[in-house]
């Protein structure tokens, strides 16, 4: 029975020790995201995220405050769940 407990707790360890390292080599967030749209007219900003969004579509880029905020000035629209506009402190 100890020889049973003994392999799960090793099974534990290595499975801990796996989601850190995978953790570890995952890049980090990124403070502002732009979804981009999809088609035949190319990849097009459709909306403004703040990193930390967890629904953003699949086709996106990581971009800088300045890009988002330069994104929201020419109409991209922000997003209204995470509220990038007020975050970035554009009325």
């Amino acid at each position: 029975m100890s020889l049973g407990r003994n392999d799960e707790v090793i099974a534990a360890a290595e499975q801990r020790e796996a989601e850190q390292q995978g953790e570890e080599r995952r890049p980090p967030q990124p403070d502002w995201v732009v979804e981009l749209g999809v088609g035949l007219g190319g990849a097009r900003p459709t909306e403004v995220h703040a990193g930390h969004r967890y629904a953003i579509g699949k086709h996106r880029r990581a971009i800088s405050r300045e890009q988002a905020l330069a994104a929201l000035a020419e109409g991209i629209r922000a997003c209204a769940h995470c509220r990038s506009d007020t975050e970035l402190g554009v009325l």
